[in-house]
């Protein structure tokens, strides 16, 4: 008996002692930090191109509906995504003690599959090859491209779980496989269509009417459910703790936070659909979900928040925790301001409106961006074998440009939303319509021009921390400001 145990416990030591993939995590931190400048970038001429239309060229290819895609996609698919990917990679490894299943030759599949899948997706979105519905989604080539990537980092992440040497799956890991598993789900069900040859772009949806609208919908909002909150909910539970040398406050609740969120999060889509041919029930179901999903959603961000108890200092000294500090609070702004904007009443005057675009923008900005950002800060010294970022000032700087450019975009949308939605439904006493569409349009004007310089300062701040990495992975060391004399 103990000359078979024996060997087996040495191979279990010796595979535990090789070293992580980590090549590939450094190439998906690249891609990050690349997109996300491109995509902000993309985002401040969109905005631009609002206020001032002739930005638009009188050109197809630079027109606000082609590029709206390209930005709204380079900003969740390309900057988040390969920011979930790379962090997922790296945080697998280290709490299951193992090397990445399927080693190198797999994960850098995954890694140029995907980059592959972003060019496709934006060339097409440029030059219009779409398939024309609520998302202008890719055509079907590049969605069938995408569903053999995401097999393969599927196989990756979960190989790694099963091979683990740690007898636990520390709860990150749970967020991330619920993010996988889901969204291959709904990418599967909502792509599916017809080709109308195999050498041909076009394809016609399997679905129609209402339901291709559900459908869509539940896409959607579980697209922002798994995509933009329990993959970013992963990087939270492991580089918060991380970062603040404390365990996560309450590891109950963030197993009650996963399976109330995965439970609830699937029924919330509908709520889109309000006054709709969509039946009653069926809208009233997704705003019974949508409110009910405020309790989870609070209980990750109390749980998130108070793993700084005890280390409320470092906030002072760490620049980088206070990105993912801050983009908590920003989750548990737009988690409850999305179930308030679910209920009917409300939704009436927000539906349609730039309202909505605030909303959205308070949780891509504030929640995913600064959830990366902090992530960020943590992993490039760590990866490239540097004792800090080059320059916790320029950190600083970034934090603060950015966090005044988010609170004056959703502060210009809000007011320009709700204004919008007064305005639409403001009647004369003879019964007609007081405004028109025009005018509505022209109200807007001042609070567009505001929308984009808070884009522009947002981008400022990403541009900072790109050259804060460039000097930290070049090996620079900053110099310490000088210290006055004692007298």
């Amino acid at each position: 008996m103990n000359l078979q145990t024996v060997p087996n416990a040495a191979s279990a030591r010796a595979r535990a002692t090789q070293p992580y993939v980590d090549d590939v995590i450094r190439a998906f931190v690249l891609a990050t930090i690349f997109w996300g400048v491109a995509a902000f970038l993309v985002g401040v001429y969109i905005a631009l191109e609002l206020a001032f239309p002739a930005l638009n060229l009188g050109l197809e290819w630079t027109s606000f509906g082609r590029l709206r895609p390209v930005h709204t996609s380079a900003a969740i698919f390309a900057f988040g995504g390969s920011a979930l990917i790379g962090t997922s990679f790296h945080v697998v490894q280290r709490t299951c003690r193992a090397r990445l299943f399927g080693g190198e030759n797999l994960a850098w599949f995954v890694f140029w599959g995907y980059q592959t899948f972003i060019v496709l997706a934006a060339t097409g979105y440029v030059l219009g090859i779409t398939q024309g519905r609520e998302y202008a989604e890719p055509e079907w080539y590049t969605d069938l491209w995408l569903t053999i990537v995401w097999v393969a980092y599927f196989a990756v992440f979960f190989g790694t779980i099963m091979k683990r040497n740690e007898p636990h799956i520390y709860v990150a890991n749970w967020f991330y496989l619920a993010f996988i598993i889901t969204i291959a789900m709904l990418h599967i069900v909502n792509n599916l269509a017809v080709p109308v040859s195999w050498f041909g772009a076009k394809s016609y949806s399997a679905a129609a009417g209402v339901q291709d609208a559900m459908i869509q919908w539940w896409y959607g909002h579980n697209a922002v459910g798994f995509f933009l909150t329990a993959g970013f909910l992963g990087m939270m539970y492991y580089y918060i703790p991380k970062r603040a040398e404390r365990p996560i406050y309450s590891y109950r609740l963030s197993i009650v936070h996963f399976w109330a969120l995965i439970f609830l999060y699937i029924w919330a889509g509908p709520h889109h659909l309000h006054y709709t041919a969509l039946p009653d029930w069926a809208q009233i179901l997704g705003m019974t979900f949508s409110v009910m999903l405020w309790m989870p959603s609070w209980g990750g961000m109390i749980n998130g928040l108070m793993t700084l108890s005890g280390a409320w200092d470092k906030l002072r000294t760490d620049p980088g925790l206070r990105f993912s500090v801050t983009a908590v609070g920003f989750y548990g702004m737009a988690t409850f301001e999305g179930p308030v904007m679910s209920i009917r009443p409300v939704n009436a005057l927000s539906h349609y409106t730039d309202w909505t675009i605030g909303h959205v923008h308070s949780g891509a900005l504030g929640w995913v961006a600064f959830i990366v950002f902090g992530a960020l800060y943590y992993l490039v010294p760590v990866l490239w074998n540097r004792p800090d970022v080059y320059s916790r000032r320029l950190i600083s700087w970034h934090f603060w440009i950015s966090t005044m450019g988010i609170v004056l975009y959703i502060t210009s949308m809000w007011v320009s939303g709700i204004m919008q939605g007064l305005m639409w439904r403001a009647y004369d006493t003879l019964g007609f319509l007081q405004y028109s569409f025009v005018e509505t349009v022209a109200a807007m004007h001042p609070f567009y021009v505001i929308r984009a310089l808070g884009g522009i300062m947002f981008l400022i701040g990403a541009l900072i921390m790109t050259y804060n990495f460039w000097r930290t992975i070049r090996g620079d060391v900053a110099v310490p400001a000088a210290q006055p004399a004692l007298a």
